[in-house]
């Protein structure tokens, strides 16, 4: 998918875990794993929103478009 998904690296910046995200956005550490490892379909803008504000970020921080297919760049 053209779209990559940096979630990984903002908690690392925040030190922070994947359960203490999932309880201050409000969703499943499973759910947010299928996010984090870029196999989500969707997500919705209010889970975004969420994300930010327990983040502290920006969605460009969380989200990137990627051409040709090449994660990680």
């Amino acid at each position: 998918m053209p779209i990559a998904v940096d979630i990984d690296v903002m908690l690392a910046k925040r030190k922070m875990s994947v359960g203490e995200l999932a309880d201050r956005v409000g969703i499943t550490p499973a759910n947010l794993a299928v996010l984090k490892n870029g196999r989500a379909k969707a997500v919705r803008f209010t889970t975004l929103a969420a994300l930010c504000e327990a983040l502290d970020c920006q969605p460009g921080d969380l989200l990137r478009w990627e051409t040709d297919g090449h994660a990680g760049r």
